[in-house]
C-alpha cells in the first residue's frame, strides 16, 4: 500500500522561499518592517489629525494592530512621534506646494505628506526616491482612487526644495 502524496511543505518563514518565488506563484512580496512602520505611523497621525489625541495614547492603540510587532519600532516612534511634535512646521513646507488649503485635504493624504515630509526633513539617510515611494504606495492602499497621484505630484515639488542637491542629480539620471 502506498501513502498519499504529502502537499508541499510551506515554510513558515516569508524569506526561505526567496522573492523570485513569491512572484512566479502570484503572491506579493511580505511587507517590510519599515513599510509596517510607515502604516502603522499613517493611522497613529490620521487618529491624532481627527482627534487631537496625545501621542503617547495614540501609540499604545497602535500595539493592539495585527503586525504590530513586525513593524520597525524604532521608525514607527521616530515618525509617529516627530511628525506629531513638528506638524506645524512640516504644514509650512507642504503648504506652498498645493492646490487647496490644508485643511481641506483628505486626513489620509495630509496625513501621509506630513510623515512623507518629516522623513525627507529628518532623515537624510533615506534616498528621496525611497520616501517618495513609499507615500505612494501608502496612498495607494489607504488613500482616495486618485490621492496618490496627487501626493506624488505635491511630494515632487517638497522634494525638489528640500533636497535640492540629491533632488537634482536623481533627475539628470532618470
Amino acid at each position: 500500500m502506498t501513502e498519499p502524496a504529502k502537499p508541499a511543505r510551506r515554510d513558515a518563514s516569508p524569506r526561505a522561499s526567496g522573492a523570485a518565488g513569491r512572484r512566479a506563484s502570484g503572491g506579493t512580496p511580505p511587507k517590510s518592517a519599515r513599510r509596517r512602520a510607515r502604516e502603522l505611523a499613517l493611522q497613529g497621525l490620521y487618529q491624532w489629525l481627527l482627534s487631537g489625541e496625545d501621542s503617547g495614547a495614540i501609540h499604545a492603540h497602535l500595539t493592539e494592530t495585527p503586525g504590530f510587532e513586525k513593524a520597525d519600532q524604532e521608525h514607527l516612534d521616530a515618525l509617529l512621534h516627530g511628525t506629531i511634535r513638528a506638524a506645524q512646521e512640516l504644514d509650512a513646507q507642504i503648504e506652498p506646494h498645493l492646490d487647496r488649503r490644508i485643511v481641506e485635504l483628505s486626513p489620509v493624504e495630509h496625513a501621509v505628506l506630513m510623515l512623507a515630509t518629516f522623513e525627507l526633513l529628518r532623515m537624510p539617510e533615506i534616498p528621496y526616491r525611497v520616501v517618495l515611494n513609499e507615500a505612494v504606495e501608502i496612498a495607494k492602499a489607504y488613500g482616495g482612487p486618485d490621492g496618490f497621484k496627487y501626493v506624488n505630484g505635491v511630494l515632487d515639488r517638497v522634494a525638489a526644495r528640500l533636497r535640492p542637491l540629491e533632488f537634482g542629480s536623481g533627475t539628470q539620471n532618470a
